[in-house]
C-alpha cells in the first residue's frame, strides 16, 4: 500500500515543480515559496488543533522547518538561475544519497541491484554536468549549482529525518504536515522580511497568478501522501525516496513541452540512464 502511496505523491510533486517554474515569470523566489507555503498550511490547518503534540515533539518540527526552508529556498533559486530539465534530473541523485546514509544511519542492507543503480546514477550526474557546460553553465562558478547543491544536501537530510521521527517516534503524519508547514511559513516570513531589507532589488511586488493556489495544493498532495507512506509498516526511507524522485518523468516531459528548453536529445539519454538506475534500485529493494 505504501508503493501507491509514494508513486501518487511523485505524480503530484513532478506536477508541483512545473507549476513553480512557471511562477517564477511573474514573481521572485522567496514570494512564491512565502505564499505557497502560506496556503497551504491554511489548507491543513484543522489538524493544527486536532494535532496539538508534545514540547518534544515541536521542537523535532521546527528542525525539520529549518532543513526544508533551506532546501525550498536554495531550490528555488536554482530554478530561477538554471533550466528546469537540468534542477529536475540533478535532484534526482537524492535516492542514492538517502540510501547510502540509510545503510549507514539504519542499518539498511544495499544488495547487488542497489549497488548497480548506484553506479548508474554517478554516470549520470558526470553526463548532466556535461550537457550543463553545453547550456553554458559552469558547475564550479555558477551559483545557481551551489544552491542546487545545497538544496539536494538538505533535502536528503530532511528525508533520513522523516524516518526518524514517523517511524521511531511513531508521530502522526497529519501532524508532522501541518506543524511544520506552519513553522516554515514563519521562517519563510523572516527570511523575506531580511532579504526584502537587505537586497530590495531582488523582491518585487507580488503579482496575481493562478499558479501559487495550485502550488499549494499540489504540494500539500504530495506531501500527505509522503507522509502517510513513510510512516507505514515495512516502508524502506531509501526506496521511497527513490520512486518519489520519479516525479522527474512529469517535470522533464512537461517542462519540455511548455519552457522550449535546449539540447532535449542529450538531457533525454541522462533521463534514461537515471531511470534505469532508479529501476535497478527499485528491483532490488522489493
Amino acid at each position: 500500500m505504501w508503493i501507491v502511496l509514494v508513486i501518487g505523491s511523485a505524480f503530484f510533486l513532478g506536477l508541483y515543480d512545473v507549476a513553480k517554474k512557471h511562477s517564477l515569470a511573474r514573481n521572485d523566489a522567496l514570494t512564491v515559496l512565502l505564499v505557497a507555503t502560506a496556503l497551504s498550511t491554511l489548507l491543513v490547518s484543522p489538524w493544527l488543533i486536532l494535532e496539538p503534540g508534545s514540547p518534544e515533539g515541536h521542537l523535532a518540527l521546527l528542525c525539520k522547518a529549518f532543513l526544508v526552508t533551506a532546501s525550498w529556498i536554495s531550490g528555488m533559486l536554482a530554478l530561477g538561475r538554471l533550466p528546469i530539465t537540468l534542477v529536475s534530473t540533478f535532484k534526482a541523485s537524492r535516492p542514492v544519497l538517502v540510501l547510502i546514509f540509510s545503510i549507514l544511519l539504519y542499518g539498511e542492507q544495499l544488495n547487488g541491484w542497489q549497488w548497480g543503480g548506484t553506479a548508474l546514477t554517478l554516470l549520470a550526474i558526470f553526463l548532466l554536468s556535461l550537457t550543463g557546460r553545453a547550456d553554458g553553465i559552469r558547475f564550479t562558478r555558477d551559483r545557481g549549482v551551489f544552491y542546487l547543491l545545497l538544496s539536494v544536501l538538505t533535502g536528503v537530510a530532511s528525508a533520513l529525518y522523516d524516518k526518524h521521527i514517523l517511524q521511531g517516534w511513531q508521530m502522526a503524519p497529519m501532524f508532522v504536515q501541518s506543524w511544520t508547514n506552519l513553522y516554515i511559513t514563519v521562517l519563510l516570513a523572516v527570511a523575506y522580511l531580511i532579504w526584502r531589507r537587505v537586497r530590495p532589488r531582488d523582491i518585487r511586488p507580488l503579482r496575481a497568478d493562478w499558479t501559487l493556489p495550485l502550488i499549494a495544493v499540489l504540494i500539500t498532495l504530495a506531501d500527505a501522501l509522503y507522509f502517510f507512506a513513510v510512516h507505514s509498516d515495512g516502508a524502506l526511507i531509501s526506496v521511497i525516496s527513490m520512486v518519489r524522485r520519479c516525479s522527474i518523468i512529469v517535470s522533464f516531459i512537461v517542462g519540455a513541452a511548455f519552457f522550449r528548453e535546449k539540447r532535449m536529445l542529450k538531457k533525454s539519454v541522462v533521463l534514461f540512464v537515471m531511470l534505469v538506475a532508479m529501476v535497478l534500485i527499485f528491483v532490488g529493494s522489493r
